[in-house]
């Protein structure tokens, strides 16, 4: 089973391409930005960690970790954001592993786990492909003010608090660029899809 890894920066449309390798290929597809959300549940260690580092500001007032409260910590601090790796990432490994040898043992031909940080950790290595989308600079911020409701300066400040898509394209076997429109996109994750399982790889869409 090949064992891909999906990846883009923030507003580039790797979750709508994920969203269309499941519904549309019937790719299987782990989404593991998910497992992160379902581990800092009340009641959870890595919850409890987490607010015995930051402290309860950064709970809601339900109880639940407040997301934004946190990216903001991260986001301004390189060392808050290092030990929140600390305290989700190897829990997060260690769950999509599992997840990919179930699918394996179930003979898919291949299976995609989605997640923002596969190149920043070095966890794209631990995959036989690593497909990235990107898109203009231009484009992510004006994605992120239209669908986000961010302002141009706190898009261009999220978009400086990660890896470039330059940066990304550098690691990855397959390049989508999502330039287009929703149709360009479909019709590029096709093709692409189309010469992963043919065994071409460093395609690059551009649409």
């Amino acid at each position: 089973m090949k064992r891909i890894g999906l990846t883009g920066g923030i507003a580039t449309g790797k979750s709508t391409v994920a969203r269309f390798l499941h519904q549309r290929l019937h790719v299987p597809v782990l989404d593991a930005d998910e497992l992160t959300r379902q581990l800092v549940e009340p009641g959870s260690a890595s919850l409890a960690e987490i607010v015995d580092h930051f402290g309860k500001a950064v709970l809601s007032p339900e109880g639940r970790l407040d997301r934004k409260a946190m990216g903001e910590i991260v986001r301004r601090d390189p060392e808050a954001r290092k030990h929140l790796e600390a305290v989700l990432h190897p829990r997060v490994f260690r769950m999509t592993k599992d997840w990919l040898d179930r699918k394996a043992a179930q003979a898919h031909r291949a299976a995609v786990v989605e997640a923002s940080l596969l190149v920043e950790t070095g966890s794209y290595r631990s995959f036989d492909l690593l497909l990235v989308v990107t898109c203009t600079p231009e484009r992510q911020v004006e994605r992120m003010v239209r669908n986000r409701g961010m302002s141009h300066a706190m898009a261009r400040q999220w978009m400086a608090s990660q890896l470039s898509s330059a940066q990304k394209e550098e690691r990855a076997s397959y390049v989508i660029q999502n330039n287009g429109t929703r149709q360009d996109l479909e019709r590029a994750v096709v093709e692409t899809w189309d010469r992963i399982t043919a065994g071409r790889r460093r395609e690059v869409q551009d649409q």
